[in-house]
């Protein structure tokens, strides 16, 4: 087994994880102008979480990136041997298709439907939740950024760096009058 992305900070389980333990699951597709790619989020039960993301390279539907991110978290959480799960998504199409709720009318969607329900053989117990987008920003935001990244080798990931700024860059700049003429310095702070 790989990891996509190690932005996780505890240890992974050894041998599969206790089989009474709840884990989570968050997905996301994003099909844009640029491209489409999908996020899966496996949330452990102390609150952390190992992230999963990629761009697809093949032509789709909203809807079957929708399906791709949701099976992508699915087998993770298959490779962890976690065996009782709960899965969030915003995707109410997905959800309730995979759930049995509503009617799969699209053929191109059967085979995903079909492929996800087999998965679901591997788990004790697993529930389905529907979450309100403005509730899965997150997993948009980087289901998106994946669609748009080029990938040019298998499992190339970009590494982003994220910083915090407390002080609008405006105030290291300190203005020196020599001459009277003004100019400006920079000063460079390190915390």
């Amino acid at each position: 087994m790989y990891w996509k992305s190690k932005d996780y900070e505890d240890p992974l389980p050894e041998e599969g994880s206790d089989p009474e333990s709840r884990w989570g699951l968050v997905f996301d597709g994003a099909v844009n102008a640029y491209g489409r790619g999908i996020r899966a989020l496996i949330i452990m039960p102390q609150g952390s979480h190992v992230p999963f993301t990629a761009r697809l390279t093949f032509n789709c539907t909203n809807n079957m990136a929708e399906y791709e991110a949701c099976i992508i978290g699915l087998e993770e959480a298959i490779d962890l041997k976690i065996k009782i799960l709960d899965v969030y998504g915003d995707s109410a199409l997905v959800i309730n298709q995979i759930k049995g709720e509503w009617e799969t009318r699209h053929t191109g969607l059967i085979p995903y439907r079909d492929y996800a329900r087999r998965l679901l053989t591997f788990f004790n117990k697993v529930e389905f939740h529907h979450i309100p987008r403005e509730e899965n920003q997150m997993e948009d935001a980087l289901a998106t950024l994946a669609s748009m990244y080029q990938v040019k080798f298998p499992n190339e990931a970009p590494q982003i760096t994220i910083m915090r700024l407390d002080r609008p860059a405006h105030v290291f700049a300190v203005e020196i009058i020599t001459d009277d003429k003004p100019w400006f310095h920079d000063i460079k702070i390190f915390l």
